[in-house]
């Protein structure tokens, strides 16, 4: 399962948005359709752009709370400053990504930042 974490200014349009997923795909080389979820913290929970988004993909839509962000918090990649200090996670994208794909998830794209909004991509990891 691949899940889309995703992060934005306030007041990021469902557009401005959907660049940031677009371009993790792209980095990821997966088509859109291959998301199974959206994730996203408390802090975003009524963000327009992003509940509009997932509305118009027709995707579930996690809100992740933070102690979650927090557990998912070691396997991040990056470092976002305003991420830090307004959330408990160095990368709210990330760490929410990773959350909702499950404890043996890894990221695999990193957060990009598009048009204001960032999105990191997680794949839950397969049992072996």
């Amino acid at each position: 399962m691949i899940v889309a974490g995703l992060g934005c200014r306030k007041g990021s349009t469902s557009d401005e948005v959907l660049s940031a997923l677009d371009a993790a795909c792209a980095a990821a080389q997966i088509s859109r359709e291959s998301i199974a979820a959206l994730a996203t913290g408390e802090i975003k929970r009524d963000e327009a752009g992003i509940l509009e988004l997932a509305q118009k993909l027709g995707l579930p839509l996690h809100i992740v709370e933070d102690e979650a962000l927090l557990q998912a918090e070691p396997r991040t990649k990056t470092v976002s400053r305003h991420s830090l200090a307004k959330t408990p996670s160095s990368s709210l994208s990330e760490a929410a990504a990773l959350a909702v794909a499950g404890d043996r998830s890894e990221i695999l794209v990193p957060r990009l930042i598009a048009n204001g909004a960032t999105c990191a991509l997680a794949a839950t990891k397969e049992e072996v």
